[in-house]
């Protein structure tokens, strides 16, 4: 027996951030980690890229999105809720696939963090050269 579940998901990922992004038809509300959007998102750079999934496909007051996000910082996490978003309202409508698709909004930023080198100050950074 399948229980009737409203919600859709959607998982994204960016740099060591993950999101659990779960959407059903509502108002708009947007909470993430069980706060309200603008707390928990405080810069215009954050806020915007997160929601641009929604923006694209005109469909920002049209779904109720709860958001669990954990590790990396802000603007990881920023990144990997715009996927778990695009992610979930593609599963919502295939018809959104060319539009988030042109946006580069489904494309995983698999860019990390490159690991400190011995004999380096960080990854690349080499020691300062003395002549003397």
């Amino acid at each position: 027996m399948a229980v009737n579940n409203p919600y859709i998901w959607g998982t994204g990922r960016r740099k060591t951030a993950t999101a659990r992004v779960r959407i059903k038809p509502g108002t708009g509300k947007l909470t993430i980690n069980g706060r309200e959007f603008e707390q928990f998102f405080v810069t215009d750079d954050t806020r915007r890229s997160s929601v641009q999934a929604l923006v694209v496909t005109e469909t920002r007051n049209n779904y109720d999105i709860a958001v669990n996000v954990r590790g990396g910082g802000p603007t990881g996490q920023a990144g990997a809720v715009s996927l778990g978003i695009a992610r979930a309202l593609l599963k919502e409508n295939e018809n959104f696939d060319k539009v988030l698709r042109d946006n580069g909004l489904l494309t995983r930023d698999s860019r990390k963090v490159e690991r400190k080198k011995y004999g380096r100050h960080k990854a690349r950074r080499s020691t300062q050269f003395s002549k003397r």
